[in-house]
């Protein structure tokens, strides 16, 4: 068997993993985890450069419907790909609705995009989680909430090996914090032989979730006594679902807007996959407090509300994707509010190496409103939470390979958990 790391291998965008149980013969299995969009400086394989081609690979499973694990779908397809798309059911459901929003940007007809997404839709399956379900050669594979965002997973394989037994690969995907609102925290996973882990925040910890609200408070505030505008960058999928749920539970009074077509789409898809949500957030909705829904909070769909709320004066906070500013309305938006000094801007998620999310980050382009970065709404588990991650296993893996994350994170998690191994658990 060979495993293969096509994408975010020393970076932490463009996810791809490539299983071939038997390589170099028609008698094996090919099985891809991921196939996911590269942004900023992150490389991109193209296809014809993969091992094996994407006709012959057999499935296609994904670990959550973020456009950096999901993105590279359609050129798939187009590329040859007839297997079986298999994932979780939440992420079933938001597949199509990110691909449709990705594949605007683009110069596919309408034609085309209506084909891809049919295809996607015939060849993609929903399962549930913690039931484990059988390929075929005997493969069998179990879903693991990887609380990440609605639908995320890690994925455990366990692959026949005479006369040794079963190998099991577990491929983490995006695990996410505990405490996060909407979510269930993480399950703990079983063991395996081999563990393929994220590293994202793998050199650092985020600030707890009683302190990321407290400077929303703060943020909140500012915005009142400035009479400015807060913008925040943000996913349309989970990260804009979260900073709603908490503008609700501290009563901001100021306007709320979400500008972004597809935050609003998947805010209401969000609300339909209720079974899915934490217990907190359905003791909220149950007591007639709809946890992703509030007084101040204002929609911004069509383009022409856009360009008027470019004019608002404040105070308010206005949450627009892209969220590493790669594209999107918050480009409009901080085009027209970065040189006020009344203004800020808070990042709450990872920005890539080459993104304008990242120059800001890093003060590389001057500008007169504040930065923030507030790590505590990162949808990534930290450092901490990875390193317990791994020692709630009932055993040490055999082997840990770590990806998604750039060279300093990995290095910071690979010592440690060298350590842990070490010494035991």
């Amino acid at each position: 068997m060979k495993i293969e790391h096509l994408g975010a291998k020393n970076c932490v965008t463009g996810s791809c993993h490539l299983v071939q149980t038997c390589p170099g013969s028609d008698s094996g299995v090919n099985i891809l985890v991921d196939c996911g969009k590269a942004y900023g400086n992150d490389p991109e394989l193209a296809f014809d450069r993969f091992p094996v081609s994407p006709r012959d690979i057999d499935y296609l499973f994904l670990t959550h419907a973020h456009i950096d694990h999901i993105g590279r779908v359609p050129d798939l397809i187009d590329a040859g790909f007839q297997g079986e798309i298999i994932c979780t059911h939440a992420t079933k459901a938001l597949l199509i609705p990110m691909l449709h929003d990705a594949l605007s940007f683009t110069d596919k007809s309408d034609k085309q995009v209506q084909r891809l997404e049919k295809t996607i839709d015939e060849l993609s399956w929903g399962f549930e989680y913690n039931k484990v379900f059988a390929l075929k050669k005997g493969i069998n594979v179990k879903f693991g909430n990887a609380g990440h965002i609605l639908g995320s997973c890690f994925i455990r394989f366990s692959f026949p090996q005479e006369p040794a037994g079963d190998y099991t690969v577990i491929f983490s995907g995006d695990l996410g914090c505990t405490d996060t609102p909407i979510l269930p925290d993480p399950d703990q996973p079983d063991a395996c032989d081999l563990l393929v882990l994220e590293s994202t925040y793998g050199d650092r910890n985020h600030t707890g979730r009683k302190n990321r609200i407290d400077a929303l408070n703060k943020m909140f505030h500012k915005a009142m006594d400035d009479k400015g505008i807060v913008y925040i960058p943000a996913f349309s999928l989970g990260r804009t679902q979260e900073l709603i749920y908490e503008l609700d539970r501290i009563g901001t009074k100021i306007p709320v807007f979400i500008d972004s077509p597809l935050g609003l789409e998947i805010t209401k898809m969000y609300s339909a996959l209720d079974s899915f949500w934490d217990k907190e957030a359905k003791a909220l909705k149950t007591k007639g407090d709809h946890p992703i829904d509030f007084k101040n909070l204002y929609s911004v769909e069509r383009f022409r509300e856009h360009k008027k709320l470019l004019n608002f004066k404040g105070p308010a906070i206005i949450i627009a994707g892209s969220g590493m500013c790669t594209g999107g309305r918050i480009l409009d938006h901080l085009e027209c509010g970065l040189d006020d000094p009344k203004n800020d801007i808070f990042f709450v998620g990872y920005q890539a190496k080459g993104t304008l999310g990242r120059r800001l980050v890093d003060k590389k382009v001057q500008v007169k409103a504040g930065l923030h970065t507030l790590t505590g709404y990162s949808a990534h588990a930290d450092q901490s939470m990875l390193v317990n991650w791994v020692k709630s296993m009932p055993e040490p893996p055999g082997e840990i390979r770590l990806v998604h994350g750039e060279a300093k994170a990995m290095q910071a998690l690979s010592e440690l958990l060298n350590n842990v191994r070490k010494h035991g658990y």
